[in-house]
């Protein structure tokens, strides 16, 4: 069972590394590195991969777990009650990608747009962004289907107006 175990949450993790790594990348803030929150993140997966039941397709529930753990983890910040659980075995070295100036400017315009965001947009905007349907962050959200479809309206407006004012 163990080896199954780790078989099955290897390849989750790679599978889905890039994707958790983008997502605790957003929801750092020194002194929370992203790296930081990977691995927290990498932990709670291989704690709870055995009540994992299918009920829901596995990349929801990481999503679910990813954004949990981030918001978690900023709200212990918050509180000066931080505390991480540091994973030495498990890496992740982002791959960055050289952008053109006129690029760099805009991605950086909008990482601060969504930053601005409040936490439960920024947690909206940052599943469309990862590809989400609407009905699957409806899912991880626990808000309806039609409720994200309103406020995705909302949040594209609000990050066309910041990032309009940025550049």
């Amino acid at each position: 069972m163990q080896k199954t175990k780790t078989k099955t949450f290897e390849q989750i993790v790679e599978e889905n590394k890039g994707k958790i790594y983008r997502i605790c990348k957003i929801y750092a803030v020194s002194p929370l590195e992203p790296q930081d929150l990977f691995q927290e993140v990498i932990y709670a997966i291989w704690k709870s991969i055995s009540t994992f039941k299918g009920n829901s397709n596995i990349d929801t529930w990481i999503y679910k777990i990813t954004l949990n753990i981030c918001l978690r983890s900023k709200q212990k910040l918050d509180k000066k009650n931080f505390k991480t659980v540091h994973l030495e075995s498990i890496q992740f070295v982002p791959v960055e990608i050289p952008l053109e100036k006129t690029q760099l400017e805009k991605y950086k315009a909008l990482t601060s747009c969504i930053s601005s965001l409040n936490k439960n947009n920024k947690s909206i905007i940052i599943l469309y962004l990862e590809g989400l349907k609407y009905k699957e962050i409806a899912e991880i959200t626990g808000l309806t289907e039609n409720h994200i479809a309103v406020k995705m309206k909302r949040i594209k407006k609000t990050l066309l107006n910041c990032i309009t004012n940025k550049l």
